[in-house]
């Protein structure tokens, strides 16, 4: 069973995916970017903002399929500047109120509408 979750709590794809797909009890969340769900446009501020736009919108996905942070088993982040790691983990870190998920962080040279940061996530339902 497969299941694609689109909804209003988080940007619409720009490209032939869906924003997440539910499998049985596990969710699968596409690489979420800093636009703003309610306008269609990037979140224009520091990286700070932006890691939460990320964030947030992972969070609506996740309550879309009653799930939560604490839900999340495995996340990967892109960044243009790796410098930038110790930003952006000192906020991705407030997100998780118990055990964080395992997680790779990797600098790329691009990432989609030329943002700073991408997050992908699998979230599974105990």
């Amino acid at each position: 069973m497969k299941k694609a979750l689109k909804i209003p709590g988080a940007p619409a794809p720009i490209g032939p995916y869906s924003q997440a797909i539910l499998s049985r009890n596990t969710l699968y969340v596409s690489g979420q970017i800093p636009l703003n769900p309610e306008t269609g446009v990037l979140v224009d501020g520091s990286l700070t903002e932006s890691t939460h736009q990320v964030m947030k919108n992972i969070g609506s996905l996740l309550n879309e399929a009653n799930l939560s942070f604490d839900d999340i088993v495995k996340c990967t982040i892109f960044l243009k500047d790796l410098d930038n790691f110790n930003e952006v983990n000192k906020i991705y870190a407030t997100y998780f109120r118990s055990t964080p998920p395992a997680r790779e962080t990797v600098e790329v040279s691009k990432l989609p509408m030329d943002v700073e940061i991408e997050i992908s996530c699998i979230a599974v339902q105990d």
